[in-house]
């Protein structure tokens, strides 16, 4: 089985790109989804999670306050590497888990879907990274108009990432999601035809 990082930065497309490669016939491990789970109610990964940060997180139905958590995080360094420490370890072993599952089942192609692939040094263990890539001006429209996130906070989270040509640098294989998703397409088709070509 070929296993393949997919990352961008905030605004890029990645989970478009995502998307259109499950459609293909790929394997999707969705870090995102893993983080989650790992401080899902009740799980060891919340508990942690709250003790390092305070109760006040804890929402009425049991569940974390992502949105207050992030905020937090992202003007503190200091507390995102706290944060990092708790819930890495944690996804790491998810994501083990799910891909010698995808093996198992017979799967050819699969992919790690992780926006922050490169700053937590996740390439590392993955030879082979999709990096889905935008230009700035069209990264910040795209954030604003799907977070309604005010232009400072924007930064804020842009500034937290790698810049994307520093990511592009790295990449085995880049989407230009500048244009229309017609031209995303394309150029999904022949990485696709280049995955499974590889694959076996």
């Amino acid at each position: 089985m070929r296993i393949v990082g997919l990352t961008g930065g905030i605004g890029s497309g990645k989970s478009t790109v995502a998307a259109m490669l499950r459609d293909r016939g790929a394997v999707i491990i969705d870090a995102d989804a893993l983080a989650k789970e790992v401080v899902a109610p009740g799980s060891p990964g919340l508990a942690e999670v709250l003790a390092c940060f305070g109760e006040a997180l804890r929402l009425p139905d049991g569940t974390l306050d992502r949105k207050a958590l992030g905020a937090r995080v992202f003007q503190d360094p200091a507390a995102l590497l706290d944060l990092n420490r708790i819930i890495h370890p944690r996804v790491a072993l998810g994501f083990q888990a799910q891909a010698e599952a995808a093996r198992e089942k017979g799967a050819k192609v699969c992919v790690y879907d992780v926006p922050l692939l490169y700053e937590n040094r996740l390439d590392q263990g993955l030879p082979e990274v999709i990096v889905v890539s935008v230009s700035p001006s069209v990264q910040r429209a795209r954030v604003a108009a799907r977070d309604g996130l005010p232009a400072e906070q924007i930064e804020q989270r842009i500034q937290a990432q790698w810049p994307l040509a520093d990511k592009v640098k790295r990449a085995t294989w880049v989407i230009d999601n500048d244009g229309d998703r017609a031209k995303t397409q394309a150029q999904v088709d022949r990485l696709w035809a280049e995955l499974e070509g590889g694959a076996g």
